[in-house]
């Protein structure tokens, strides 16, 4: 009996975790025409020469390296692979940069030096609080580079990054495993547009012919 009870709890506590994942998942079918936008942006900037600049910090920053090894190394056969960088990946560049300048400058230190204005900064931020990857969004604008900013549903300025893609949760568990399925969208509609160039080129001369 004792067995039968403990099942039932653990079947109950299970069905009420998947219930949250199903509402973050409900909010982001809602939100599903910014993530297509945030997808055709970035399609746009790889099909002009552009490449991607990820950055996170703590789990975000595993984050960050799964997104840009994706880009560069297609698990789907006849993908190709586009130009990512992971900014928290070199350990030696963002320590000498944080003993030098200070923590908050290691993410927009290797934007001003790397980054070219054709490229596409995607910053991950659980609770939206990172100054360092705040900072790196903002050098990233002053740039000209399209910036994504992911978060969670905490608050972030809406007005800091061309495309703010939002994780409706407090639970930062739940806010990654979201995050996860927002980066694959954008990695999928992104190959998907690639593949139609034809579709880019059209969007590229209807903005040309808009008045300023």
């Amino acid at each position: 009996m004792r067995y039968v009870t403990v099942q039932q709890s653990a079947r109950t506590v299970a069905a009420d975790l998947l219930a949250r994942r199903d509402a973050a998942g409900t909010s982001l079918v809602a939100d599903a025409a910014a993530v297509a936008e945030a997808g055709y942006a970035m399609a746009q900037r790889f099909h002009s020469g552009g490449k991607l600049l990820v950055f996170g910090n703590g789990s975000a920053s595993t984050d960050a390296a799964h997104l840009a090894v994706e880009f560069m190394h297609p698990v789907i056969v006849g993908k190709p692979a586009l130009p990512a960088i992971a900014l928290n990946n070199d350990i030696a560049t963002v320590t000498g940069v944080a003993g030098r300048r200070g923590f908050a400058d290691v993410y927009a230190d290797q934007l001003r030096t790397l980054a070219c204005p054709s490229d596409i900064a995607l910053a991950i931020s659980a609770d939206g609080t990172c100054p360092n990857v705040y900072a790196g969004v903002i050098a990233a604008r002053e740039r000209g580079l399209l910036t994504v900013l992911l978060t969670g549903n905490s608050g972030a300025d809406g007005r800091l990054a061309d495309h703010l893609l939002v994780a409706h949760d407090t639970d930062p568990a739940v806010v990654k495993e979201v995050h996860v399925t927002i980066y694959h969208l954008l990695w999928e509609l992104v190959h998907l547009l690639l593949a139609e160039p034809a579709v880019l080129l059209l969007a590229k001369q209807d903005t040309a012919a808009v008045p300023a």
